[in-house]
């Protein structure tokens, strides 16, 4: 816990954890332009839509949507470029495997600020289906009662 203190997040995919079941997270530098990390900073970043694709054994980040810096001048970048990731070869090894023989999609997950450099989680999805959807949210409503009745006691 006191690794994750120094954490400052500056986007979170909601709608992941809504529509993919999360099997693995693992986090991962991205390459970004100094006025991307400046927006960024200011909190104009949004990963729904997101996805990352393995070629030519890198990782690239597309539809991560960073609007161009308000005060950035001719230098500024584009909003919707694809991105690469950082990661280790085997990490990447692996992660082709999950995508390739399972199915499983590379989603981003959070933006966040670690040591001054901008790190992105990715997570190895599962998409769910419409019944499974419905479960979690039955699932969550029925811990929730439990936990209120419990305080109530």
């Amino acid at each position: 816990m006191a690794a994750q203190k120094d954490t400052r997040d500056f986007a979170v995919n909601r709608k992941a954890r809504r529509d993919y079941e999360v099997l693995d997270r693992i986090e991962a530098g991205i390459v970004l332009l100094g006025t991307e990390v400046k927006s960024i900073r200011g909190g104009h970043a949004s990963l729904v839509g997101g996805f990352a694709k393995i070629e030519d054994k890198q990782i690239w980040l597309y539809s991560l949507n960073i609007p161009p810096y308000e005060h950035g001048n001719r230098f500024n970048h584009e909003a919707d470029r694809p991105r690469q990731l950082l990661l280790h070869r085997r990490e990447i090894r692996r992660l082709q495997a999950h995508t390739e023989q399972q199915g499983h999609a590379l989603v981003p997950l959070r933006l966040y600020l670690k040591g001054g450099h901008v790190k992105v989680e990715i997570g190895i999805c599962k998409g769910k289906r419409h019944e499974d959807k419905r479960d979690t949210l039955k699932q969550r409503t029925a811990d929730r009662e439990a936990a209120r009745a419990m305080r109530q006691r």
